[in-house]
């Protein structure tokens, strides 16, 4: 069954079609995806074959496997996705390591508040609560079938009494968040992608993933715009913004953030692809 899937990704243009197949396969028997090649000879049932059968069929029309299986990987942990929410990307993880480095080496910061605008699937806040046992995080969406989807994660791992989850656009529920006082750091991956480039995105992010939480206006920049003028407002002193942002957008960001009066100690990093995909800046 294994090398038939991955025949028929491969016939039909599909990405990364053996590990397609395998994700489907495992999530289908109910095993881990090392199991398939311990048990190569394993005969399947009716049952399996026809789920399978139909699972296959989805993924050949660019249905995401990840919403298939009903989960994705990040930072090394199994989150909960469904179509309300963005799947988490490896290039995230570059913004989690940075805030968990910042964390590590900066004084000052014990017991951290962290707020995460955006949250998703809430893969960024609940892997720095796990990732900093101490910290307190708020993270927000604007759309409340995401946040469902969060909590479910932040209680699969352990963690849900130290997320505050609120709904609202950008950094306004920061407003009205649990808690007391600014915040240590404020993250966020926030939509980026503007309309020219929507068009020319792959056919199982654009029909599939949700465009709030991907399409950000004609330059990209409507929802990272006023996050880097008003986010300072929210920050202790020393505090920092961590941002994931566009490759093409680095100079736009720098510029935004000059004008809004950021303090020249901010940077742009690049992720584990090179690209330029992350923002830092520490406020006065």
């Amino acid at each position: 069954m294994l090398k038939w899937t991955t025949d028929h990704f491969k016939a039909g243009g599909i990405d990364s079609p053996r590990v397609v197949a395998e994700m489907l396969l495992a999530h289908v028997i109910g095993c881990e995806r090392m199991r398939l090649y311990m048990e190569i000879d394993r005969p399947a049932t009716p049952l399996e074959r026809a789920t399978l059968r139909d699972l296959v069929a989805r993924a050949a029309r660019n249905e995401p496997v990840q919403y298939l299986v009903g989960h994705a990987w990040f930072f090394g942990r199994a989150f909960a996705v469904n179509p309300s929410v963005l799947i988490p990307r490896p290039c995230t993880e570059t913004l989690l390591e940075c805030v968990l480095q910042w964390h590590r080496t900066a004084p000052g910061h014990a017991q951290p508040r962290i707020a995460d605008i955006g949250t998703g699937c809430g893969c960024i806040a609940i892997s720095l609560a796990v990732g900093i046992s101490d910290a307190h995080l708020v993270a927000t969406d604007v759309d409340e079938a995401a946040l469902a989807v969060a909590r479910k994660n932040a209680a699969r791992h352990g963690v849900a009494d130290r997320i505050d989850f609120c709904l609202g656009a950008g950094l306004g529920p920061l407003e009205h968040a649990a808690g007391e006082g600014r915040f240590d750091a404020i993250c966020s991956n926030p939509p980026y992608i503007c309309d020219e480039e929507w068009a020319q995105l792959s056919p199982n992010v654009r029909c599939y993933e949700p465009a709030t939480a991907l399409r950000a206006g004609p330059e990209g920049l409507d929802v990272i715009r006023p996050i880097l003028i008003s986010a300072g407002e929210h920050l202790r002193p020393q505090g920092r913004l961590f941002l994931e942002i566009a490759h093409s957008h680095r100079d736009a960001v720098v510029r935004i953030a000059e004008e809004a009066r950021w303090p020249s100690n901010h940077t742009v990093s690049k992720d584990h692809e090179g690209l330029w995909r992350l923002f830092v800046a520490e406020r006065e």
